[in-house]
């Protein structure tokens, strides 16, 4: 009786339970679900996720090492308030790494990719329209970085996150700048247009876009934001 032989395709890797929640956490951070001023606890963190309280304290101790987080003396996390000096400095730093990574995403990106990307620009519209803020922000963030995932550089994209990680939760202020009226962020947003420009193959124009869709909405924020 002849042996079968293996396909190759290797074991199945499971995410252990501390990168889960860890991605989680980082995630909600990014994509301004959490406000900031907010306190985190281990343990009604580890409740709502259903989970124990070790993998939640290591998620937010990587946390807290990134600047995402601070530490109180009660041992519990808070997200920090925005100072005016360090919303700048990371409103600059965003201006130099993510249009690199757009620019050079317009070779990562298929056309399975690309129909993602305009998916996900439509919805970002409607929830506008719908002045649903928690939807625009959790759009906005996979939008922009189903981009950047494509730009092939992983140093590039880690450094992205890591601004995002700090600047995320404030971005949730918007929505209290346009008078209850989300409709009005979409004077500040070129996703349409970036879109178009990725689909053209022009990641240069692609780029310009994405630089004054942070330039303007940074400078918005500068002249009407609450900081510190």
């Amino acid at each position: 009786m002849s042996s079968q032989t293996p396909f190759g395709l290797g074991p199945i890797a499971a995410q252990p339970l501390h990168e889960q929640v860890y991605e989680r956490l980082r995630h909600a951070l990014m994509s301004g679900q959490i406000a900031p001023g907010r306190k985190l606890t281990s343990r009604k963190l580890a409740a709502e996720l259903g989970t124990s309280d070790m993998p939640v304290r290591s998620a937010l101790m990587r946390l807290q090492a990134l600047h995402a987080l601070d530490q109180l003396a009660n041992g519990s996390m808070i997200l920090p308030a925005m100072t005016r000096t360090r919303f700048s400095d990371l409103m600059t730093t965003r201006l130099i790494c993510e249009p690199a990574a757009a620019r050079r995403a317009v070779d990562g990106l298929d056309r399975a990719g690309l129909v993602k990307l305009r998916q996900v620009a439509v919805a970002l519209t409607a929830a506008a329209e719908d002045q649903d803020i928690d939807a625009y922000l959790l759009h906005n963030h996979d939008f922009k970085f189903s981009i950047y995932a494509a730009c092939g550089s992983p140093s590039l994209l880690f450094l992205i996150e890591t601004l995002w990680l700090q600047v995320g939760p404030f971005l949730r202020q918007f929505s209290g700048q346009f008078d209850n009226d989300l409709r009005g962020i979409l004077a500040l947003d070129y996703h349409d247009e970036i879109v178009r420009r990725l689909e053209e193959g022009d990641g240069e124009a692609a780029a310009g876009l994405l630089a004054r869709d942070i330039r303007e909405g940074y400078d918005f924020l500068m002249q009407n934001g609450q900081f510190e």
